[in-house]
């Protein structure tokens, strides 16, 4: 994955190529990043399910993951803009080659951080070296027979829609209906003061609470909430970037708590069947993920269309920016909708069906 980013044939400068070569070099060259990075994912989004059993402790490997990720797209990349234009507003071709190089180098970095300072311990018995019991057929079963797993999917769902389609809409907004684009980095630096809060307090509410809880809670707060701008006019930007963010804070709470949840449902099949199938069931979570990425950026896109608007041009009508603005607050109704059909009714692990799971598995693993 390094090597796809510190050589970075993907920045490579092949425009003096026939555009058919350009076209096959590009797809291969993304296709070879995109394998390289799910063959890692998968892998790192399991570990945590053998780093611990304890619910509290996975809830802080999962907010960590998610703070890890939010830092570099709120953090890193609202920089990443101010070395690929000019002053002039032009883009700087080659800045992107020396993105990648250094972006590349930090990934390196903390990849070696992340395997010197992490110790699995929730191993099996099987001697080293002893070929493992595994049938995909039986893995694929187990996990389309894993209520949890599949609320968790249909949630997922429902996260992307803000995560890759309201993302989308976000600078718009801010550009066209409010006139002001820097407002938009205002908006990410309170995104990321509400993950700060979030981030000491999320461990002891779920102590409290449960995680399922948490989030039917902040969700159902959410839903309410966001229709509540849909259909109220905030004139003043900051009020808006402020009262929008903490409108969403459910799917902040889903974010920091997925994984977690997910490590619940690797250990549901586990709780079933007596099989291990981490890194089967969280393949499969992730290419469902992966499909409600590019569904919530489709919504996105297709929402700019459904309003009017006009790529390319220097402004547009104000009919147009309202239009973008009531798909900004409206998107997230549907979104959390779909959150508490999958984490509310699908997934069905409350505490005491959690805590009952948990007994069985320490007492089949002590013996």
């Amino acid at each position: 994955m390094a090597i796809s980013g510190i050589l970075f044939i993907s920045f490579a400068d092949v425009s003096s190529w026939h555009s058919t070569a350009i076209h096959i070099w590009v797809v291969a060259v993304y296709l070879f990043f995109c394998v390289a990075y799910t063959a890692d994912a998968i892998p790192y989004g399991s570990l945590a399910s053998v780093i611990t059993n304890e619910p509290v402790e996975r809830t802080k490997l999962s907010r960590a993951r998610s703070i890890g990720g939010m830092i570099v797209s709120v953090g890193f990349l609202s920089f990443v803009p101010t070395f690929i234009y000019d002053k002039s507003g032009n883009v700087v071709s080659e800045a992107f080659f020396y993105i990648a190089i250094v972006f590349s180098i930090l990934s390196l970095v903390s990849y070696t951080l992340l395997l010197k300072m992490t110790t699995e311990r929730v191993r099996d018995d099987q001697a080293f070296g002893q070929k493992p019991e595994y049938s995909f057929k039986d893995a694929f079963k187990a996990a389309f027979t894993n209520r949890p797993l599949i609320g968790m999917m249909v949630a997922t769902l429902g996260s992307m829609l803000i995560v890759s389609g309201v993302a989308t809409l976000a600078p718009i907004v801010f550009a066209e209906y409010y006139d002001a684009p820097s407002a938009f980095a205002i908006n990410q630096f309170i995104s990321m003061g509400v993950i700060l809060v979030l981030f000491v307090f999320i461990p002891r509410l779920v102590a409290k609470f449960n995680k399922r809880n948490l989030i039917i809670v902040s969700s159902t707060f959410s839903l309410l909430a966001s229709a509540f701008l849909t259909f109220t006019t905030i004139g003043n930007v900051y009020v808006f970037a402020t009262l929008y963010n903490i409108a969403t804070i459910g799917s902040f709470v889903f974010i920091m708590l997925v994984w977690a949840l997910v490590t619940d449902c690797i250990d549901y099949t586990e709780y079933k069947t007596g099989k291990h199938y981490e890194g089967t069931l969280y393949s499969l979570y992730s290419f469902v993920r992966k499909v409600g990425m590019g569904v919530g950026a489709a919504f996105g896109s297709y929402a700019l269309g459904w309003v009017g608007f006009v790529s390319g041009a220097k402004s547009q009508t104000q009919e147009v920016a309202e239009g973008v603005l009531k798909m900004y607050t409206a998107l997230p109704i549907a979104a959390f909708i779909l959150i508490l059909i999958g984490v509310g009714l699908i997934f069905h692990l409350n505490t005491k069906r959690t805590n009952e799971m948990y007994s069985v598995l320490r007492e089949r693993r002590a013996s």
